[in-house]
């Protein structure tokens, strides 16, 4: 079996190397031999002689519009006015100041907006929860906006939350969610 085996590979090379007239067939027809050089032919690339096409040239006729168009910026709050809030999204700051059953809850001033505020109780409730009632709150013209929250029940925890329902609207139509919202607070 091993004799077969080196046999095989030692007869099939001279059939690979030679090819059909390795087996004695032979046509009466000659063949073109290969060459190591081939013929000469036509060009594959063609190259047309010419000169170089100048650069093009910019020219400018009349003048020039400015680059952006004029800016507008909203109004800015006075410097003493500064705050430091969330922005995306906008998140107003609150200052939550708790009373005999009230909270007074002071937030920036933003745009000319009006407002709007509510506490809601957070002890858990199963089920639907009770309802809370919005306080409108007027823009004001001031650097901050002070309004206070009344009839809360003390030693109860509350979070005060804040809209600004007209400061606009998204290009999709929806509002622009200008909130605030406070940590829980207690009143006395």
């Amino acid at each position: 079996m091993r004799l077969i085996k080196l046999l095989l590979p030692l007869l099939a090379l001279p059939l690979a190397a030679g090819g059909c007239s390795a087996l004695g067939s032979q046509s009466g027809t000659a063949t073109p031999s290969a060459s190591a050089t081939p013929a000469p032919g036509s060009d594959w690339i063609v190259v047309a002689g010419g000169s170089a096409t100048p650069s093009p040239k910019v020219s400018y006729r009349g003048s020039r519009s400015p680059a952006l168009p004029p800016v507008s910026f909203l109004p800015t709050p006075a410097p003493g006015c500064a705050k430091e809030w969330t922005v995306d999204p906008v998140l107003i700051p609150l200052e939550v100041t708790p009373g005999a059953g009230k909270l007074t809850v002071t937030w920036p001033r933003q745009y000319d907006s009006d407002y709007r505020i509510t506490a809601v109780k957070q002890p858990l409730v199963s089920g639907s929860q009770p309802p809370y009632t919005w306080q409108k709150v007027p823009a004001g013209t001031g650097c901050t906006i002070t309004a206070t929250i009344t009839g809360l029940t003390p030693k109860v925890p509350y979070v005060v939350w804040l809209d600004a329902p007209g400061t606009g609207y998204e290009r999709d139509g929806s509002r622009h969610p200008y909130s605030g919202r406070s940590g829980v607070v207690y009143p006395n």
